[in-house]
């Protein structure tokens, strides 16, 4: 266990998440739970909640989703090599991970990019066809 010694206790979920590096400020990860991206053990949580050792938590950042093992407790920010420990992602879910990634690099090769930005008459003139105009 690190940074805190723990007997049978818990962390507060928000705490946890960032100790473990998932959201780059502690009150990303409150946000985060309260709009009900964080699952613990099939339950929604709340900023609050308790985190234990060996708890199933299903995170969502954008259209990414992360289904985790708690193997450690922290409440305190480390470097992420110690970040990495507190937890293990399942299989199913890493699989899940690099096949959406793959998706989004085939989806952005098909669409071509322009070479040069659009100018100001061009901006306008996109500008009024997403309108409508």
């Amino acid at each position: 266990m690190t940074d805190t010694a723990y007997n049978n206790a818990s962390v507060r979920v928000d705490k946890w998440l960032w100790a473990a590096r998932f959201f780059k400020t502690r009150s990303l990860a409150s946000k985060a739970v309260k709009g009900g991206k964080v699952e613990v053990n099939g339950h929604r949580a709340k900023a609050s909640t308790g985190v234990h050792v060996d708890d199933r938590l299903e995170i969502t950042k954008g259209e990414t989703a992360f289904e985790i093992d708690v193997r450690d407790l922290s409440d305190k920010r480390g470097p992420a090599s110690v970040a990495a420990q507190l937890y293990t992602e399942t299989p199913a879910s890493r699989d899940a991970r690099e096949r959406q990634a793959e998706e989004r690099r085939a989806a952005r090769l098909s669409m071509p990019r322009p070479a040069i930005r659009p100018d100001k008459k061009q901006r306008r003139a996109l500008r009024r066809f997403k309108q409508g105009e």
